[in-house]
């Protein structure tokens, strides 16, 4: 449904989905001021949404939400960069973008999370290479100052 058969590029964005770099990858994209879209969505490629969409998502390369776009759906990606409102869980493998027009409300799992300037996000985040059961053992708490002072730091007492 929102394959792209016309060999012709719909646009490019910077490679990070795995090609080269330098390479432009065809980016299909979505606009409509009044476009609405609610469903479940498999995107082999990369896609730029300019409108509102609902649902869940599985995008094969980069989702950009630009400005206008507005997506309330879980998704699974590589890469994100949300540049409009996202809302929803999202999990993706590789890089995730919130720019400064940027508003994140959701939960994110992923090992790499950048928060431009003026950009927003609620919720939690995770990452994906932690594992399972690491969080439930308890993990040793050190207070810094305390451990510096029993090794008689220069400039403390008792050093």
């Amino acid at each position: 449904m929102l394959g792209r058969k016309d060999p012709r590029p719909a646009g490019s964005v910077g490679a990070s989905n795995g090609h080269k770099a330098g390479t432009a990858i065809t980016l299909l994209a979505v606009v409509g001021d009044a476009a609405k879209m609610d469903g479940k969505f498999d995107i082999a490629d990369s896609i730029q949404i300019e409108c509102e969409v609902g649902g869940a998502l599985k995008v094969g390369g980069k989702l950009v939400i630009g400005e206008k776009g507005v997506v309330d759906a879980d998704v699974q990606t590589v890469d994100a960069v949300i540049m409009g409102r996202y809302a929803g869980n999202m999990t993706a493998t590789g890089n995730v973008e919130i720019a400064a027009t940027g508003r994140v409300s959701g939960n994110i799992k992923t090992d790499s999370l950048v928060i431009s300037k003026g950009g927003l996000f609620s919720g939690n985040v995770a990452k994906i290479t932690d594992e399972p059961g690491a969080t439930d053992a308890p993990r040793p708490v050190y207070l810094v100052d305390e451990k510096r002072a029993g090794q008689g730091v220069a400039g403390q007492p008792g050093a």
